[in-house]
């Protein structure tokens, strides 16, 4: 699991480590230029932001060229609340222009330089030493959930009976992203026989979950309780929807913290290719 995208609560909002991480190397980086900038009334303030920018833009474009048939419509190529990104081609065009500033602005680079190393120190220091805090290899928790009826149910036996990959889904109907992913994770239920899908609601009852499921048109399987939250504390995850991706052997792969679009579902489920 990448320890960055575990999420954290700030008040009733939710956001990745990543996330948090990110804004801390920008602010580092923001506050050193303006130190190094001030003796010679250079602002390099701009310059970052820019770089920020075209980074994102370049990430979310070249996800969407990528897995453009997991789209339905052109807005939901826009609607980044999906974290689909291409980190590496964000990197590379804001290298791209952080040296065209370098080039065309001698002045600049002093500052520019300095708060662009700082920025990168300040997200490589934090995100190794949450890389090496994180132990290795996180296996499928054996914390008893129940089904609808009230049968106790651990993952590790419907893992072990099914003996393939497992998507599990933390979930509660209360929670708008996970209302707006359900018929799109139900419809992969339905066509990736492949791989097992799990659904563990997080703290309702089971007449909530049945009047959402009624009302919504909704058909699931492996639909499990997790009355008291205890597997998702478990598996850090403070905030839903949380997706999480299991091989064979009960072993965390890979995590997605917000709502999936069905490209960052199509994403994570390339591991699991024959």
């Amino acid at each position: 699991m990448n320890p960055l995208d575990r999420s954290i609560a700030l008040g009733p909002l939710g956001v990745s480590l990543g996330q948090l991480l990110l804004v801390v190397a920008m602010i580092v980086a923001l506050i050193v230029g303006a130190w190094m900038g001030r003796r010679r009334q250079i602002s390099v303030g701009d310059v970052l932001f820019n770089a920020l920018l075209f980074s994102v833009m370049a990430a979310r474009i070249v996800f969407v060229a990528r897995y453009w048939q997991s789209y339905d419509t052109f807005w939901s190529w826009l609607d980044i609340r999906d974290r689909g990104f291409e980190p590496l081609a964000g990197l590379v065009i804001a290298f791209i222009y952080l040296a065209w500033r370098f080039w065309r602005q001698p002045a600049m680079r002093r500052p520019l330089g300095a708060a662009v190393l700082s920025g990168a120190l300040a997200w490589s220091m934090t995100a190794g030493a949450l890389t090496l805090m994180t132990p290795r290899g996180a296996s499928l928790p054996s914390i008893p959930l129940a089904d609808l009826d009230g049968s106790p149910v651990v993952l590790p036996t419907v893992l072990q009976e099914a003996d393939q990959p497992m998507v599990v889904n933390l979930w509660a109907s209360w929670c708008p992203p996970c209302r707006r992913e359900m018929p799109m994770l139900e419809q992969a239920q339905r066509e990736r026989g492949d791989v097992s899908f799990v659904f563990v609601n997080q703290g309702e009852s089971v007449e909530v979950i049945k009047t959402f499921l009624q009302r919504e048109s909704l058909t699931l399987d492996h639909l499990y309780r997790d009355p008291n939250m205890t597997f998702g504390r478990k598996v850090g995850a403070v905030a839903m929807p949380t997706t999480l991706y299991y091989d064979a052997d009960g072993q965390l792969v890979d995590t997605h913290f917000g709502e999936l679009s069905r490209a960052t579902l199509d994403r994570s489920l390339e591991r699991f290719a024959p």
